[in-house]
């Protein structure tokens, strides 16, 4: 197997890695900016307010795009066998 090959495994993998974690760490950012905003405005400030509808959003998108998220690795799977079956 080549550096190249090597680099090709790396690259697609990060990119598999950055749609799979990606948009559950763009509603997690989401959830919590807005509810930072909340407690600014109310004054609020309880530390663990924030938790909760965070884990919420986060599990509610998490069943939302797990198709796509299977998808992705599973296409990720199948060509990182063929390189396997197929020697490089």
């Amino acid at each position: 197997m080549t550096s190249g090959a090597i680099l090709d495994i790396a690259r697609d993998g990060i990119v598999v890695f950055l749609k799979v974690g990606g948009p559950l760490m763009a509603v997690a950012l989401l959830v919590g900016l807005v509810v930072s905003l909340v407690q600014a405005l109310t004054q609020i400030q309880e530390q663990t307010l924030v938790f909760v509808p965070k884990i919420l959003a986060v599990f509610a998108s998490l069943l939302l795009l797990l198709p796509f998220m299977g998808d992705a690795l599973a296409g990720y799977m199948g060509r990182v066998a063929v390189r396997i079956a197929t020697g490089g």
